[in-house]
This record gives structure tokens, C-alpha cells and sequence, in this order.
């Protein structure tokens, strides 16, 4: 006689795996997780939240009490208005948004062209060319600086768009995350495309490119956040005022309103505030821009 067949998801749901009982070191060690996360999110957080709730807090109220008082008295927006009245903002905001906007665009072309090569091509000397491409990250970028800026003055770029753009259009990390990128795509595919009669460029832009996209997020978040908040190169190459990016109208107000850290705080805000909201937006793609490649060398 044939016995009668077990259903096993049945005799699980009807006993169940018992769940290990907690113990003193499985709960000390959780509390100790917990406090340790706290404490780092306090410490990365908590200057940014005192510099909000300096940038809201009136002209009575004491900005440099101890303890920190991160919730004003009375909540005001007036000198949010008094500094984008004192100097050009919505000038110098667009400064920021062409530079920082261009620089990722070129930034996204220039590297994915040079990574695809690196990644799908078979040539002599490859390897090397990587090698020297990855080494300059170990560069500084202020070791640079004079002979860029002596090339940029034979250029005629001094006081341009172009003069703060082209220095920063490709990166070395650029290339080395979009190669990684496309280390992860099957090679078939370049195979199959070839077969239908598709050049390197058409495989490139219309198989590669859209299949990482969350590595194009993740250049182009790292991209913008290093265009818009560069402080040291306008500095340098800029010395018309009506060219200012928003970090050098930032420290504008340092010198304008030494005595008043409300304005500045305020001017902080105003300036960040839009990396924030862009990574807020793109946090899902950039989390899995981040972890693509990472199996794969």
C-alpha cells in the first residue's frame, strides 16, 4: 500500500520552526548596534540641523547658547529674504545650474566612451592604459591647478562658462565606474548586435548605455555634487563678480555680514538645499548604481 504523501508546507505552517528565545548577549549586542548608529547620525546631522535652526532663529534670539537650542523661539523666514536681497542669487543660481548641468552631462559622454573601449574592446597595451587612467586619481587636484589655470589664460577662458567646465569634464572615477558598469553586461549581447549590423558607436548608445543606467545616476549624483558645492577653482579662474557660482556668493556674505551668522547660515542653506533634494530623488538609483560591478573586476 502506498503511504499517503506529506504536504510539507502544510506540516510547516502547522508547526512552525520555534524562534530561537532572546538572551542577554543578542540584546546587548542589538542595543549597542542601535546606540553606535545613533550617535554617528547624531554627530553627521547635528551640525546641519544647528545650521537650519540658525538660519530660522530671529535677531533677539542667541544663536551661540549652550546646550545647542536647535528649535527657534520664534520661527521667522526674513533672513532667507534679506540675503537673496543683498546679493544676485537667482544670478549666481543659474551660474551653479549651467556649470554643475553641463559638467555631468560631459562628464556621462566622455567617461562612458572611454570606459567602453576599456570594457568591450580587445587591444595592446589595454591593461596599461587603465593602470594610468586609475593612477591619476592619486593626483591632487591643487597640483594641477597653475598649469590648467596658465592654459586656460592662453585660452581666453578666464571669466567663461567654458574656463569652469572643461577642467572637471571627464574623470578618472568616472571611467572606472562606468568600465566596472559594463564589465556586468554579457558579452553576447555585443555579439547579437553585431550580427544585426550594428557599429560600436550604435552598440554603445542604444545596447550599453541604457542598461546602466543606475552607474549613469550614481556618476551623475557624485558629478553634480563636486560641480556645485567647487569652491577653490572659481576662485581662481573667476574675477568677474556677475560669474559667481553660489559657493562664492556664499562667501560673499562671510565677508558682507561677518557679525550676523544668521545670513550666513541662511546662505548655507539656500546652497546645498538643492543637492539635497536631487539626492532624495535619485537615492534608489544611486543605491543601485553603487553595488553594480561590484562582483565583477
Amino acid at each position: 500500500m502506498n503511504s499517503p504523501s506529506i504536504n510539507t508546507k502544510q506540516v510547516n505552517v502547522i508547526n512552525p520552526k520555534p524562534k530561537k528565545p532572546l538572551t542577554f548577549k543578542k540584546v546587548l549586542k542589538t542595543s549597542l548596534t542601535y546606540a553606535t548608529l545613533l550617535f554617528v547620525t547624531l554627530i553627521m546631522v547635528g551640525p546641519f540641523l544647528w545650521l537650519l535652526a540658525t538660519s530660522l532663529k530671529s535677531g533677539g534670539e542667541n544663536i551661540f547658547s549652550y546646550p545647542p537650542q536647535f528649535i527657534p523661539e520664534k520661527i521667522t523666514f526674513q533672513n532667507y529674504v534679506e540675503v537673496m536681497n543683498f546679493f544676485p542669487f537667482w544670478r549666481y543660481l543659474w551660474n551653479s545650474i549651467v556649470v554643475s548641468v553641463i559638467t555631468v552631462l560631459l562628464n556621462i559622454i566622455f567617461c562612458s566612451l572611454a570606459a567602453y573601449p576599456l570594457a568591450r574592446m580587445q587591444f595592446r597595451g589595454k591593461t596599461l592604459v587603465f593602470v594610468l587612467i586609475i593612477s591619476t586619481m592619486m593626483i591632487p587636484f591643487q597640483l594641477l591647478m597653475i598649469p590648467i589655470y596658465l592654459l586656460a589664460l592662453e585660452m581666453g577662458l578666464q571669466n567663461t562658462y567654458a574656463g569652469l567646465i572643461l577642467p572637471h569634464a571627464t574623470t578618472a572615477f568616472g571611467i572606472f565606474l562606468m568600465r566596472q558598469a559594463f564589465l556586468t553586461i554579457p558579452y553576447e549581447l555585443d555579439e547579437s548586435a553585431r550580427m544585426d549590423g550594428a557599429n560600436s558607436f550604435q552598440i554603445w548608445w542604444r545596447i550599453l548605455m541604457p542598461l546602466v543606467k543606475p552607474s549613469i545616476v550614481t556618476l551623475s549624483i557624485f558629478t553634480f555634487m563636486m560641480a556645485w558645492g567647487d569652491f577653490l577653482w572659481p576662485l581662481i579662474i573667476l574675477n568677474d563678480t556677475s560669474m559667481y557660482t553660489l559657493p562664492l556668493g556664499v562667501n560673499t556674505l562671510a565677508g558682507s555680514f561677518s557679525a550676523n551668522w544668521r545670513y550666513i547660515a541662511a546662505g548655507s542653506i539656500i546652497s546645498i538645499l538643492p543637492i539635497i533634494i536631487i539626492f532624495a530623488i535619485l537615492q534608489r538609483h544611486f543605491i543601485a548604481g553603487a553595488m553594480k560591478g561590484a562582483v565583477k573586476g
